[in-house]
């Protein structure tokens, strides 16, 4: 992406403001792919929501704003901190030998993490 937004002028004129109908466009695209149970169709509607990320973070690095590996860090750092029962189980009370939770605790405890997070 650095190298074609380099070298296309078309890409080079972008922003995070008129890329947005084409993140739009790609992201109803991937649903439809799923909804159609299209697995092939899927997998290229996810390579081209994939590259609206990239597009997106190179705009923002090329500003000096934050990089494809701040993004990936940051998703990691929220996946640790909202998954506590994977990650961390003694920090909400649980050990090792504890029956996994199911899925509602398991929403009903990210629900209650993300609340936190907002009030932060």
């Amino acid at each position: 992406m650095r190298r074609l937004r380099s070298e296309c002028a078309w890409k080079a004129g972008q922003t995070h403001e008129t890329l947005v109908p084409f993140l739009e466009e790609e992201t109803a695209e991937l649903v439809e792919a799923i909804a159609s149970g299209d697995v092939a169709h899927m997998r290229e509607e996810l390579g081209d929501v994939l590259l609206q990320v990239v597009f997106h973070a190179v705009i923002a690095e090329q500003a000096g704003e934050f990089t494809l590996d701040d993004v990936a860090r940051g998703i990691t750092e929220k996946m640790r901190r909202r998954n506590p029962h994977v990650f961390d189980p003694a920090s909400i009370g649980r050990s090792p030998d504890d029956p996994p939770l199911d899925a509602v605790a398991i929403d009903e405890l990210w629900e209650r993490i993300k609340a936190e997070e907002k009030r932060a």
